[in-house]
């Protein structure tokens, strides 16, 4: 598991994806979000602008970010 500081409020779903190297552009997160294929604490998101806070997992292809 890695884990990415913030130091926001909350950062959303599809910028974390792309700040953690998941995806590799804006629009590989948009379709990868929308097919269901990201996991939020343990649940599929399609909500691209998902807010996530400190506590919060994603998980996609594996790879689990734990935000702190």
């Amino acid at each position: 598991m890695t884990e990415i500081k913030i130091d926001t409020e909350f950062i959303k779903l599809d910028a974390l994806l792309k700040f953690a190297n998941l995806v590799s552009s804006g629009g590989e997160a948009k379709i990868r979000i929308a097919e269901g294929e990201v996991l939020v604490n343990g649940a599929p998101c399609t909500m691209r602008g998902k807010k996530l806070r400190p506590g919060d997992t994603v998980e996609l292809d594996g790879e689990t970010i734990q935000i702190v």
